[in-house]
């Protein structure tokens, strides 16, 4: 993989994980996902990475109505990439991770590379009061999850959204096998470079946080694509930043955002999505690191260009 010249920073601001009880500062109204969005782009984001909640209770929707209540307000005040999921959260098919995504068709979409154990279950055992009925048991069931995303409906979303519309993606690998499920596809025709690929570490069912583990996913991925793709870390929880600073030093991009963590440092909630953008563009720059501009993001990643969206 060549060294870019650039950092990507992805900022991911809410997504299905953590629940409105641990942190005042998650976003889950259309408003407050715009706000914080256009914020995080103002700090120095350069893609951000966007799910929709129910404004009442917050809970993770797919409803692409939510949706469009703030892909519109944010494209609007920014020229940031709008990356919509298609993981979504549990308990939604594989129709309505599609929905609202089909609706949008937007420059990117994550792509989760395989099926997983998804366990964020021991995150329940931390809170005892809730501020929703929903949270706990939503937590909890994670015990007996599985995310599903089969070869046949990573290749029905490869050929939806990117054949059909123009979509990238951002290949999320968080493990090993990930990576060659990528490589599948690759070989296949229906991912081609310059590819966008997302290694996650942290995740209870994933790979685990540790440095062995990044070098050798990185090795991994260079051995199966040379120098066709471009590689970017997130680290979940307080191993985000500590993470995401020695994978720029081995040439990647990174991710931040209360989707991945709560925190902004040891035992002290993050303010906001922009406050983990604003700590990682800092550390980035003062390691001599120039930040991509969305503009610089559409030009490395071949993206379509965003007036070429549904919103």
């Amino acid at each position: 993989m060549k060294r870019a010249n650039k950092v990507i920073i992805t900022c991911a601001i809410t997504g299905g994980i953590h629940t409105p009880t641990m942190s005042p500062a998650l976003p889950f109204t259309p408003e407050d996902i715009a706000a914080q969005s256009i914020a995080a782009a103002e700090a120095g984001a350069a893609i951000l990475h966007l799910h929709a909640r129910d404004p009442r209770d917050g809970r993770p929707t797919p409803d692409p109505k939510v949706f469009m209540q703030f892909l519109p307000v944010i494209k609007q005040a920014t020229d940031a990439v709008l990356n919509i999921t298609t993981g979504g959260s549990l308990n939604m098919s594989v129709e309505d991770r599609l929905a609202a995504p089909l609706a949008a068709r937007p420059e990117m979409c994550s792509l989760n590379m395989g099926s997983m154990n998804f366990g964020i279950y021991p995150l329940a055992d931390r809170y005892k009061d809730w501020r929703f009925d929903w949270e706990e048991p939503y937590l909890r069931s994670t015990d007996d999850f599985i995310f599903r995303n089969t070869f046949r409906d990573i290749e029905r979303i490869l050929k939806l959204l990117g054949e059909e519309h123009g979509t990238r993606f951002e290949h999320e690998c968080y493990d090993v096998g990930h990576l060659y499920n990528l490589a599948h596809f690759v070989d296949r025709g229906l991912v081609k470079p310059p590819f966008f690929v997302q290694t996650i570490f942290g995740i209870l069912g994933g790979i685990g946080p540790e440095m062995d583990n990044v070098l050798f996913m990185k090795r991994t991925a260079d051995r199966l694509f040379g120098a066709d793709y471009v590689w970017s870390v997130l680290a979940a929880g307080r191993h985000q930043i500590p993470i995401a600073t020695q994978a720029v030093m081995l040439g990647g991009n990174v991710r931040v955002g209360l989707e991945d963590s709560l925190f902004i440092g040891r035992g002290r909630l993050a303010a906001n999505n922009a406050e983990q953008v604003r700590k990682v563009r800092k550390i980035l720059e003062e390691l001599g690191h120039e930040i991509a501009t969305p503009s610089d993001a559409r030009s490395m990643l071949a993206l379509k260009g965003g007036d070429r969206v549904g919103f």
